[in-house]
C-alpha cells in the first residue's frame, strides 16, 4: 500500500519567513517591484502584529451609488455617513468602533481621521454593532475634535454643546445609536474607552472596528487612492454592489480578480434588492455568484440587503460577528497577502502558480567533463603533457648515457625548464603531493606555456556556454540568465587560475627512478673498462716503438685482452644507452599519463570553482527560492 506524505501547515510566522527569504534570494534575479511588493507585505505584516488583534478593521467599500454608506449608518445605528446617489459624498474614510479600547494605534495606522466610539443609552461604549429596527437611522449626537486638539459638543443640527478636550488631532466622537423609535438618545459626554452592554446587543461584536471608505470609482482621485490605500491594509473586505453595476469591470478588474487570494477575508453584498422583484434579484444573486466564481473568489459570502427594508441584514450582522468573534480575520489577511507576494514573486519568474519547478539538484555534476577538455586544451595542458615525456627522456639520458657524451645532453634546455615548469625548484618548496602550493599565500610566477591561441579560446566560451545552458535548461527565464550570468562571472580570474593551476600542479618528475643511478653506475663501470683496453693497447703500442721485449698477451679466443675490453665496452656502453632510452621513453609515457591525470584535476577544480560552483550556488539559490514560494504561497509543507 502506497502511504501518501501528509502536508504540514505552517504558521503565519513560518510563512512570512519563507517569503522574507524567497524576497532575498530573489533580489538581483527578478522583477524589483515584485520583490519590493513582498518585502512590504512583510513590513505591513510586522506592523498589524503589533497592534490590537482583539480588534478587526472591517472596510464597506463599493462604487457611487451602490448604497454602502447608507449600510454604514445602518449597521452603525447612526447617520454619520453622508448618504448620496448621484455623486462621491464620502471623502475621507471614517471609523464606527464597538468597544474601542486600545484600537488608537490601529487606526493611527490606517490613518483614519474621523472616529466614532458607539455609546448605550447609559453613556457606556457600546458592545454590539446592531442597532435600530432596519430603517434609516436619525442622526445622533456625538463630540468632535478639531485639529487643534480642543473642540465642542455638536449637534446633527449644528447647535453648540459643551465644549471639552481632546488628546489628538483625529476627530474622534462618542456617539450614542439611534433608539428602537428611531429618536436620539441624548448628548453623550461620556469619554471612549469605557465599556457597557446595550440591552439586546449581542457582546460578540465587540472589537468591530467599521470603515466606511470613499468610492472606488470617485471622479476625485483622491478617493480612489484612499480606497486602493486602505484595501491593502484592513482586515475584512466586504464590498458593497448594487443592481445596476455588479458587473461592471471597474470593480471586478481591479479589485475583486486580483484579490482571489484574499477569499477568506472578503464578504460581497449585494445592496438595493428592494427594486428588484423575488425572482430578479434571485437572478441577480445567481449572476453574481457566477461572475465571482470566474474570478477566482469561490466560497466567498454573497449577502443581499436591504437597506430600506432591513432584508438580509440580520445574514449580514451573523456573519460579521462571527468573524469579528473568532479574531482570526487579522491573521487570514496577512496570510493571504504572503500568498499574494508569493505569487507575483511566481509571475515575475515566469512560473505559472501551481507549476512543478524542474529539479536542479545534479545539474553541475554532468557538466565537469566536456568543460575540463575544452579548459585542458585552453590551459596547454597536451603541451605540458608531451614536455613531461620530453623532460623525463632529456634527463634519463643525462643520467644513463655514455659518459663520454653527456655533456652534449645536458647543452640541450630541458622542456620543462623553457615552460618554467621544473620540478626541482617547485618541487623544494612552491608545492607539495597535491599540486597546492606548500605555503598558505605563496606567489607563484606565471609560466612560459603558449598562450591560448583564439580557436582554443572559441572553443573554451563554447564549453562554458554549453555548460551554462545544460544547467539553466528548463528554468524560467530569470533564473536561466541568472544561470548564464553566473557562469561567465569569474572569467576574467579563469586564464591566470588555469595558468596557476599547471603552475602549483606535482607532474611526478622530480623524483629519480632507481635505475637511472644503476644504469649510470654500468656505464661507467663500461667506461672504465674501455679505458683499461684502450690504456692496455697504449702500452704495448709503447713498448713496440720502444723495442722493448713483449710482454704476455692473454686472449679470448684469438682476441687479445686489451682489445676485447675496448671493443667490448664501447659495444656494451652503446647497449647500456640504447636500453636506457628504451626505458625513458616508455617511463617518460608513464609519467606522462599521470601528470595528465594530475593535470586535468587540477583543471577540473579550476572549472569547478570558477564555472560550475557559482553555476551550482545558483541552481542551488533557485531551489531554495522555489520551496521558499511554495511555504509562502501555500501554507503547507510537504
Amino acid at each position: 500500500m502506497k502511504l501518501l506524505r501528509r502536508e504540514k501547515t505552517v504558521s503565519l510566522d513560518d510563512r512570512l519567513a519563507a517569503l522574507a527569504r524567497a524576497a532575498d534570494l530573489a533580489d538581483g534575479r527578478l522583477d524589483a517591484e515584485a520583490v519590493a511588493a513582498a518585502r512590504s507585505v512583510i513590513s505591513r505584516a510586522g506592523v498589524r502584529a503589533s497592534l490590537s488583534v482583539d480588534h478587526t478593521a472591517v472596510a464597506l467599500a463599493g462604487a457611487t451609488g451602490s448604497g454602502k454608506s447608507s449600510l454604514f449608518n445602518l449597521l452603525s445605528g447612526t447617520s454619520l455617513a453622508t448618504v448620496g446617489v448621484t455623486r462621491p459624498t464620502t471623502s475621507t474614510a471614517q471609523a464606527a468602533l464597538w468597544e474601542g479600547t486600545g484600537a488608537g494605534p490601529l487606526l493611527d495606522w490606517l490613518e483614519i481621521p474621523r472616529r466614532h466610539e458607539l455609546l448605550d443609552a447609559s453613556g457606556q461604549a457600546a458592545q454590539g454593532p446592531w442597532h435600530g429596527n432596519g430603517e434609516e437611522p436619525r442622526p445622533g449626537i456625538g463630540r468632535s475634535a478639531g485639529a487643534s486638539g480642543s473642540g465642542t459638543n455638536e449637534r446633527a443640527d449644528g447647535t453648540a454643546g459643551v465644549p471639552f478636550a481632546s488628546g489628538g488631532p483625529a476627530s474622534v466622537a462618542a456617539v450614542r445609536p439611534s433608539d428602537a423609535s428611531g429618536q436620539p438618545s441624548g448628548v453623550s459626554g461620556q469619554p471612549s474607552g469605557v465599556s457597557g452592554q446595550v440591552p439586546g446587543m449581542d457582546g460578540e461584536a465587540a472589537g468591530l472596528v467599521l470603515l466606511d471608505l470613499p468610492d472606488h470609482d470617485s471622479i476625485e482621485p483622491s478617493h480612489r487612492l484612499e480606497v486602493d490605500r486602505l484595501v491593502e491594509l484592513v482586515d475584512l473586505l466586504v464590498w458593497v454592489l448594487d443592481p445596476q453595476k455588479y458587473a461592471d469591470a471597474a470593480v471586478h478588474d481591479r479589485y475583486l480578480r486580483p484579490l482571489a487570494r484574499h477569499r477568506g477575508v472578503m464578504v460581497v453584498v449585494l445592496n438595493q434588492i428592494d427594486r428588484l422583484s423575488p425572482a430578479a434579484a434571485e437572478r441577480c444573486l445567481k449572476d453574481l455568484r457566477r461572475l465571482l466564481d470566474e474570478d477566482g473568489l469561490t466560497g466567498v459570502p454573497v449577502v443581499g440587503v436591504s437597506t430600506r427594508t432591513g432584508a438580509g441584514v440580520p445574514e449580514l450582522r451573523s456573519l460579521l460577528t462571527s468573524r469579528v468573534a473568532d479574531r482570526r480575520s487579522w491573521s487570514a489577511r496577512l496570510a493571504a497577502d504572503a500568498g499574494m507576494a508569493a505569487d507575483a514573486l511566481l509571475q515575475a519568474s515566469g512560473v505559472a502558480p501551481g507549476e512543478t519547478p524542474p529539479d536542479v539538484a545534479s545539474r553541475p555534476d554532468g557538466l565537469a567533463r566536456p568543460l575540463r577538455e575544452a579548459l585542458s586544451q585552453a590551459a596547454g595542458v597536451p603541451v605540458v603533457v608531451e614536455a613531461v615525456a620530453k623532460s623525463h627522456r632529456h634527463r634519463s639520458i643525462a643520467a644513463t648515457g655514455w659518459p663520454p657524451t653527456r655533456w652534449i645532453r645536458r647543452l640541450r634546455p630541458d622542456p620543462l625548464r623553457r615552460l618554467r615548469l621544473d620540478a626541482g625548484s617547485r618541487s623544494a618548496g612552491k608545492s607539495g603531493a597535491s599540486g597546492e602550493p606548500s605555503e598558505p599565500g605563496g606567489v607563484v610566477g606565471r609560466t612560459s606555456i603558449p598562450v591560448a591561441t583564439v580557436v582554443q579560446r572559441s572553443r573554451m566560451d563554447t564549453a562554458i556556454r554549453e555548460a551554462a545552458g545544460a544547467a539553466a535548461s528548463g528554468l524560467p527565464a530569470p533564473w536561466a540568465a541568472a544561470v548564464r550570468q553566473a557562469a561567465r562571472s569569474h572569467g576574467d580570474e579563469l586564464e591566470d587560475g588555469l595558468d596557476r593551476a599547471v603552475a602549483t600542479t606535482s607532474l611526478g618528475v622530480s623524483r629519480r627512478p632507481l635505475w637511472w643511478r644503476v644504469a649510470g653506475l654500468a656505464q661507467w663501470l663500461v667506461l672504465a673498462t674501455m679505458l683499461a683496453g684502450g690504456i692496455w693497447l697504449l702500452a704495448l703500442v709503447a713498448l713496440d716503438y720502444l723495442r722493448l721485449p713483449q710482454l704476455y698477451m692473454p686472449t679470448v679466443g684469438e682476441l687479445p685482452w686489451p682489445t676485447t675490453l675496448l671493443i667490448g665496452g664501447v659495444l656494451l656502453g652503446l647497449l647500456i644507452a640504447l636500453l636506457s632510452r628504451v626505458a625513458a621513453w616508455l617511463g617518460g609515457r608513464r609519467r606522462a599519463r599521470r601528470a595528465a591525470k594530475a593535470l586535468r584535476s587540477s583543471v577540473d577544480k579550476v572549472g569547478r570553482e570558477l564555472v560550475l560552483d557559482p553555476v551550482a550556488e545558483e541552481l542551488t539559490r533557485y531551489q531554495h527560492f522555489t520551496e521558499a514560494v511554495a511555504v509562502a504561497g501555500d501554507g503547507a509543507r510537504r
